[in-house]
């Protein structure tokens, strides 16, 4: 299976001037445990919800510190035909939960490990 049968065509995103705050809020109100940072229609980083952690951990004011501030610039990205398997492997390597998928230069998706999960035991 490929990673694209993992992604709805589009993700959440915010801008990089978004307080931590309303990101944490956006990201609760989703259900979803990161969100693409986007800025000019350029992926330009990621904001898990570990850089949020970090952010409280560190005495951050969520309410006047920014996504850009916080999040982690220039994610590692993959391509919609990469193998679910395969996905799974690289997020092990790397310690990574979350994965954005790219089409074109386009953010179609993030994927999080708990979804490669579902899909590599749904083939079994």
């Amino acid at each position: 299976m490929e990673i694209r049968n993992l992604v709805s065509g589009s993700a959440a995103v915010c801008g990089p001037d978004l307080s931590l705050r309303e990101a944490a809020a956006v990201m609760m109100s989703e259900g979803i445990g990161s969100l693409g940072v986007v800025d000019r229609g350029a992926l330009v980083g990621i904001l898990s919800e570990r850089d949020v952690l970090r952010a409280v951990a560190e005495g951050a004011d969520l309410d006047l510190q920014t996504v850009g501030e916080w999040m982690t610039p220039e994610p590692d990205c993959v391509g919609p035909d990469l193998e679910v398997a395969d996905a799974a492997e690289w997020l092990m390597a790397t310690g990574y939960r979350h994965l954005p998928v790219v089409d074109d230069g386009e953010l179609i998706g993030i994927v999080s490990i708990k979804d490669v999960l579902w899909a590599l035991g749904s083939e079994g």
